[in-house]
């Protein structure tokens, strides 16, 4: 039987509810994925190709600059503040981990991060 390959989707949901205290909602019709009350990451915008990451305009750019072909800015004014698309299909599971856990680091709790630090390898 062959091996079904995972939807990027799927990865980048996995990766999201990994880290600490994370829940899954919903806004404006997309999956996002919260650390307190805050979101760190949306999916399904603006298409299911791609999903959505709050980051600073300096980290964006330092990512973007980095992979261009799996980040880009949100057009508009929130890519200015920051906000990053990824492109689920090109982002590999060690990308996918460092950005989600970098947008996750801008929002999550004190607790939560104090948390984070004393488990991490």
């Amino acid at each position: 039987m062959a091996k079904v390959k995972a939807m990027p989707s799927n990865s980048f949901r996995r990766v999201a509810l990994s880290l600490p205290g994370v829940i899954e909602g919903s806004h404006q019709g997309h999956a996002d994925f919260r650390a307190g009350k805050r979101i760190f990451a949306t999916l399904g915008y603006p298409d299911q190709e791609w999903g959505t990451l709050m980051l600073t305009p300096e980290q964006q750019s330092v990512l973007v600059e980095a992979e261009p072909d799996i980040f880009r800015p949100v057009p508009g004014g929130w890519g200015k503040r920051g906000s990053t698309n990824v492109r689920l299909a090109r982002a590999d599971q060690t990308t996918l981990q460092s950005a989600l856990t970098l947008a996750w680091t801008n929002v999550a709790p004190k607790a939560l991060l104090t948390t984070h630090n004393k488990t991490k390898p």
